[in-house]
C-alpha cells in the first residue's frame, strides 16, 4: 500500500515579507513586459481543494537497472489480452478499433543509419497536446488524454479559458483498447470534459494525489474506481500479464516513478498558490520499461530496465529537477527518451500574458542540457492560444545549442519507434 499522505492544506504558513519576481516568459521579455510584484491578482486560474504536493527527497527510490526492486513497492497487474475499450459501453461506437491509425510518418533515433535493420519492439504515437500512446508487449498506455478539437474551449478557472487551435490525430471514440492512463495533473487541457465524461470508470489511472481526490471521489456513480496516486519520488510497478510461456522466459514490467514538477516557481507566488489553491499540483514521470526473469530460482522482484523514458509534465525549470540527472544520468542510469512539455503557457491568457506556467523554448533547452537524454521529443506545443512559445522557437534554440542530432520532431499523427532491450 502507498503511504498515507498529508492532504491537509498548511494554512499556518506565513508569507515572507518583500516581493519576489514572477516567472517571465521569453515572450514577455521580448515585449519588455515588467514582472508582476503583487499577489492576489485576477490571474488566479483554477479553484480546487488544494492538496499540497511534496517535493521532499525523504523517499527517493534508487533508479532501477539490473537490480532488485524495493520490497514495499506497490503494484498493479494489467492484462492487455482483455482488449477493453477505454470508453463506457454507452459511449463506444459500433465497433472497437483494434489498432491506432496508420502513422503519417515513423521516425527512429536521429543518429540511426537508414541501412540498419529495424528491430524496434515499441512505439510512441503523438496524438496532440500532451497526449501520446505508448505500445509495447501488447500494453497500450495513454498519457494526458485531451481529445477536444480546434475551436473548442477549456476552462482553466473562473473567467479563464483557452481555445484549442489543432485537432487530435485520432478521435476519442476511435481509440483501440487502452490499458492504462498516466495523468500528470488535473487540468482541462490534459483531462478534458469529454474525456472525463466518457472514459470507462474502471480504467486504471496513475496520477497525482490531487487528481486522485477529484477522480476517485466523484458522486452519483461517476467515480473512477482504479485510480492510483503517486507523489514526487513515489513509485509503482506495473505487471504486464503475458502468455503462459513468455518469450525467452522474460516477464514485461513497467516501473513508474513520480518526478518533481511545478507550474509555479518558488517565491511569494508559490506561497500564495499553496493557500489559494490556484494552480493544481503536477507530476513528471519516469517510465522504466523492462523485464523480470521467469525461471526457477530467480528472484521474482528482480527487474532489468531495457528503456527509460522521462516525461517532464507541465513544469517550469525549477531547482527540484536537478535531482533527476543526479539519480539517473550521472548514476549510470541513462535516460533514453525525454518527452518535454513546452508551450510557454501563460495565464490568464494570450491577451494578458502575466504568468508563465510551462516551459518556453529557453527553459526547454536548459532541461535538455541538464538531463542529457539520448533523444528528446517536444510535445505540448502550438495546440492552444495560451501557448505563447511556439515550437519554432525551440527548434531555433536546439540548433543554436548544437543539439539537432538529439531531437526528434513529431507532428500530430506521427510515431517514434524504439527498442526495449
Amino acid at each position: 500500500m502507498l503511504r498515507k499522505r498529508d492532504q491537509n492544506l498548511n494554512r499556518g504558513s506565513h508569507l515572507q515579507s518583500g516581493f519576489d519576481f514572477l516567472q517571465m516568459s521569453s515572450f514577455q521579455r521580448h515585449l519588455r513586459i515588467q514582472p508582476i510584484y503583487c499577489f492576489g491578482h485576477g490571474f488566479i486560474v483554477a479553484s480546487y481543494d488544494s492538496k499540497k504536493q511534496s517535493t521532499s527527497s525523504a523517499h527517493i527510490p534508487i533508479a532501477s537497472g539490473d537490480t532488485t526492486m524495493a520490497a514495499n513497492k506497490s503494484s498493479i497487474t494489467i492484462d492487455p489480452s482483455k482488449k477493453q475499450s477505454p470508453l463506457r459501453d454507452e459511449k463506444q461506437g459500433a465497433s472497437l478499433k483494434d489498432r491506432l491509425p496508420r502513422p503519417k510518418s515513423s521516425q527512429t533515433h536521429p543518429q540511426r543509419s537508414p541501412s540498419i535493420t529495424d528491430d524496434s519492439n515499441a512505439s510512441l504515437f503523438f496524438v496532440g497536446t500532451a497526449t501520446t500512446i505508448l505500445e509495447w508487449e501488447g500494453l497500450r498506455l495513454m498519457t494526458d488524454p485531451n481529445f477536444l478539437h480546434a475551436g473548442d474551449h477549456v476552462h482553466l478557472g473562473p473567467g479563464v479559458t483557452a481555445t484549442r487551435r489543432t485537432n487530435p490525430a485520432v478521435n476519442l471514440e476511435d481509440l483501440p483498447p487502452v490499458d492504462l492512463v498516466l495523468l500528470s495533473h488535473y487540468h482541462a487541457d490534459h483531462f478534458d470534459q469529454k474525456v472525463e465524461a466518457e472514459l470507462r470508470r474502471d480504467l486504471p489511472i496513475i496520477t497525482t494525489p490531487h487528481a486522485h481526490e477529484h477522480l476517485a471521489h466523484k458522486s452519483g456513480g461517476e467515480a473512477f474506481t482504479s485510480v492510483h496516486a503517486l507523489d514526487a519520488w513515489e513509485d509503482m510497478l506495473v505487471h504486464v500479464a503475458s502468455p503462459s510461456s513468455p518469450p525467452e522466459g522474460r516477464l514485461p514490467r513497467l516501473h513508474v516513478t513520480g518526478m518533481p514538477g511545478k507550474h509555479i516557481g518558488d517565491g511569494l507566488l508559490a506561497k500564495a498558490n499553496d493557500i489559494l489553491g490556484a494552480v493544481p499540483p503536477t507530476n513528471g514521470w519516469m517510465l522504466e520499461l523492462g523485464y523480470a526473469a521467469d525461471a526457477a530460482g530467480e528472484d521474482p522482484d528482480a527487474f532489468h530496465c531495457g528503456y527509460r523514458i522521462y516525461i517532464s509534465g507541465d513544469t517550469l525549470y525549477v531547482h527540484e529537477l536537478e535531482k533527476i540527472p543526479e539519480l539517473y544520468t550521472h548514476a549510470g542510469k541513462p535516460i533514453d527518451l525525454m518527452l518535454v512539455h513546452l508551450g510557454g503557457t501563460t495565464v490568464p491568457g494570450p491577451h494578458m500574458p502575466l504568468v508563465m506556467v510551462t516551459m518556453d523554448a529557453e527553459q526547454g533547452l536548459k532541461l535538455v542540457q541538464l538531463v542529457r537524454p539520448e533523444v528528446t521529443i517536444p510535445i505540448h506545443y502550438d495546440d492552444y492560444d495560451a501557448f505563447l512559445s511556439p515550437l519554432s522557437d525551440f527548434r531555433t534554440a536546439i540548433t543554436n545549442g548544437n543539439l539537432t542530432d538529439k531531437v526528434v520532431y513529431l507532428d500530430r499523427g506521427d510515431e517514434f519507434k524504439f527498442t526495449v532491450r
